[in-house]
């Protein structure tokens, strides 16, 4: 028999927790990446009552708040309703997060959150048993970065998709958290390579000179390990995608022009990195951002 000796035997730090807001502090996004999805899944179906949840979702083991900023009282039963998200408080250039649950889900509100990665500083009560626990964690605030990309590849080589989560994946960093890639169906245009999908990436950026040392490096890979010489690269710095929304439908439902895309994108406050053909799909995979099991279907709306 293997005895193990296990340093904390009721803690299991989540991989990382982060948070984006928007330009005026009044909703945030809270993304906790964790290493054991059942317990996630179950916080996230407890916190869904919180009442500044405005929605849940999970995607790989991500779990995903959209909240309203500021405070709110819980009102903890077991079993339906025994953890939650009390507050979320933008503060600068910090985001405040207090989480409350009952036994084991004041574990999970308390030391599992405190020491994942991207949290700054925290505050947590004794937990376990049949305690009430509550804790606060602070963590930087971030911005939302979107990076569409298509035609990187030819009819004899490579594939958007691969190379740009690997690129994705090369400069992630504590400063610059890579959040997501979507892969996004586009219309089935006549100069499509084969199956017509473009890519879009999202990171989580704290301050400017993060942002634009990660799109410089963005570029720069792109540059060199794209076999196509039409490679698009688009950039929207925003909580949401609204407004390319518009855009992307129609580039889902017809073949637009790289004239067109390049009016659309500039007159919506989206940057052109690289301006190939590609310029067209890579926009159009803008507005899909985080919803990978809707942007493979051709026919899928956006919200």
């Amino acid at each position: 028999m293997k005895e193990i000796e296990l340093e904390d035997p009721y803690t299991i730090p989540y991989r990382g927790i982060y948070a984006v807001s928007d330009k005026n502090n009044e909703h945030a996004e809270v993304i906790e990446h964790t290493n054991c999805y059942a317990g996630a899944a179950w916080s996230k179906f407890h916190y869904s009552h919180s009442p500044l949840i405005m929605k849940t979702r999970s995607i790989g083991n991500m779990i995903r708040y959209l909240v309203k900023t500021g405070t709110s009282t819980l009102e903890l039963k077991p079993s339906t309703a025994a953890a939650g998200i009390e507050s979320v408080i933008v503060e600068g250039d910090e985001i405040q997060i207090t989480y409350a649950g009952l036994g084991g889900g004041g574990v999970g509100a308390t030391k599992c959150r405190a020491f994942a990665d991207g949290v700054l500083r925290y505050e947590c009560s004794e937990s376990g048993g049949g305690r009430a626990a509550k804790g606060t964690i602070v963590v930087p605030r971030r911005e939302r970065v979107l990076i569409g990309i298509d035609d990187t590849d030819t009819k004899e080589e490579g594939a958007t998709w691969s190379m740009t989560h690997n690129i994705a994946e090369a400069l992630n960093c504590p400063e610059s958290v890579y959040l997501s890639q979507t892969l996004v169906q586009l219309f089935p245009v006549s100069a499509k390579t084969q199956n017509c999908v473009s890519t879009v990436l999202e990171f989580g950026c704290i301050g400017e000179k993060a942002k634009e040392e990660l799109l410089e490096n963005i570029k720069g890979a792109l540059l060199k390990y794209s076999v196509s010489d039409q490679t698009g690269m688009v950039v929207l710095t925003n909580f949401d995608a609204d407004m390319v929304k518009e855009y992307s439908k129609q580039c889902r439902s017809g073949e637009l022009t790289r004239d067109y895309a390049m009016q659309y994108a500039k007159d919506n406050g989206v940057e052109v990195w690289l301006d190939g053909n590609g310029v067209i799909g890579a926009l159009g995979a803008l507005a899909w951002f985080a919803q990978p099991d809707d942007s493979v279907k051709l026919g899928a709306e956006l919200e």
